[in-house]
């Protein structure tokens, strides 16, 4: 007999044994495993349900006691409460089983569905559902109002989970706002000034109430060059002299009335998206010198014109709110400074800010400006003034009358994109002149009906080069 064989029969037994050993703790291992099983379980935050078995249990273990929690009722009844919203498990040890449920606690929706069903009856689109530690929005309501109203009940119900919004808003999301900004001023000026001077050669003179004008130094070359030896203001509108030897006599008179009336109109439109600011300026930039430490010069730009911002939200199909900043400036010389050599104008300006609510196509005077400014100033001479109708020649009187109204008026509309062909641009009317219409008549519109253009190309268009 081989040597070798004799050792493989002595080893035989302990191979078999330990074969058998192996074969027994796969077969438990694989009874444990069929015996552990997995169950779903889902529940309301705030609401319980009992779970029964065929067997008692032996032994409770809960994940997460924080989202949900289970008292033992009898050996074969747990009790399981829901606490906050979230995942968790919950083993049971049976006799030879383990039984493992996925909790899944959720947000009590239907209570929600029912408080949205009264408190917004018409949107019938609106849906409601739990997810986890979510509640999710989602279909389709009729205004960003409803909207509102519904994510803020959402979050009552779920004050520390999320709210997904899945919601789309319907209507006419895009806002037009007309502004009109109408303004009247009306200006009365009348003046009435006498300026005697009196000058005897070139060696003395004498003025009275000077302000028309002023008799020049006999030392001043370059002034005195004047016919007259005055230095005259532009406000004089007439003048007399009366010569006699080397004495002369000269009356400067200032007498004005003036009426001035200013119209302003402006309708500036703007269309925007609901949330969206929009801004509009019509007018222009005017440079401002501003000095430097170095000595240098910098120019800045200063806008005026027609201005307008606004913030447009679309509550529902007939109410929209507006958040509107209107401005109307122009340039005003009157005030003007002098820098540096530049002129720089001051600004006349009209603005306004507010928020207001209103409907689709509904006006609101949102600014309004009465004011009267009335002038009037006595220059005289002391005593001389005072004397009854000779006083006149010693006397200098301006008055001065404004009077400004002004109206700022807007006007929203939910607007919608219109055909190419349905719309009319101010060039549409205009016909070019002819040679004839031009040169011998004189017109710069000519005769005839205008040509509009067409509408763009629909369908596959563009442009064909030629082959060499």
């Amino acid at each position: 007999m081989n040597p070798m064989q004799t050792i493989a029969k002595r080893r035989t037994p302990a191979a078999l044994m330990l074969s058998l050993l192996v074969l027994l703790l796969l077969r438990v291992a694989g009874t444990d495993a069929a015996a552990a099983e997995e169950r779903r379980l889902e529940l309301t935050s705030g609401k319980s349900v009992v779970i029964r078995t065929e067997q008692p249990v032996k032994r409770i273990s809960i994940g997460n006691p924080e989202i949900a929690d289970f008292n033992l009722l009898s050996p074969r009844e747990v009790y399981l409460g829901g606490k906050a919203a979230g995942t968790t498990n919950l083993t049971l040890w049976l006799e030879g089983q383990t039984v493992v449920y996925d909790v899944v606690v959720a947000y009590d929706v239907a209570r929600l569905k029912r408080e949205l069903m009264e408190l917004l009856p018409q949107e019938k689109g609106l849906r409601v559902a739990a997810a986890n530690d979510a509640i999710t929005l989602s279909g389709k309501v009729t205004s960003a109002a409803a909207l509102s109203q519904a994510l803020a009940l959402a979050r009552a119900h779920a004050p520390e989970g999320k709210i997904a919004n899945l919601v789309e808003v319907g209507g006419v999301h895009q806002v037009m706002l007309e502004v009109r900004v109408a303004e009247m001023s009306k200006s009365l000026t009348r003046r009435l000034g006498i300026n005697l001077a009196y000058t005897r050669g070139n060696d003395f003179g004498v003025s009275l109430l000077g302000g028309l004008a002023e008799v020049v130094k006999p030392t001043d070359a370059t002034i005195f060059s004047s016919p007259l030896g005055f230095v005259q203001s532009p406000a004089v509108t007439s003048l007399f002299r009366f010569d006699k030897g080397q004495t002369t006599w000269t009356g400067f008179v200032d007498a004005l009335q003036e009426d001035g009336l200013v119209k302003v109109l402006a309708e500036p439109n703007l269309i925007t998206l609901s949330g969206k600011t929009a801004s509009f300026l019509a007018g222009g930039e005017f440079p401002i010198p501003v000095p430097q430490g170095d000595g240098d010069v910098t120019i800045e730009f200063k806008q005026f014109g027609v201005a307008l911002n606004f913030t447009p939200l679309v509550l529902s199909k007939d109410r929209i709110s507006i958040q509107v900043a209107p401005e109307v400036s122009d340039l005003d010389f009157s005030v003007a400074v002098r820098l540096q050599g530049f002129v720089v104008p001051g600004l006349r300006t009209r603005r306004t800010s507010t928020t207001v609510e209103l409907g689709d196509g509904q006006s609101f005077a949102i600014a309004g400006l009465l004011k009267e400014n009335v002038r009037t100033v006595v220059s005289k001479f002391p005593i001389l003034g005072d004397i009854p109708v000779l006083g006149a020649l010693f006397r200098s009187t301006a008055f001065q009358k404004e009077e400004t109204e002004l109206v700022i008026i807007v006007t929203p509309h939910l607007v919608k994109p219109l055909d190419r062909n349905k719309m009319v641009l101010p060039t549409d009317f205009y016909v070019e002149p002819d040679e004839a219409e031009l040169y011998l008549l004189g017109r710069t519109v000519g005769a005839g009906e205008p040509k509009r253009r067409k509408a763009a190309l629909e369908g596959d268009f563009g442009h064909a080069m030629p082959r060499n």
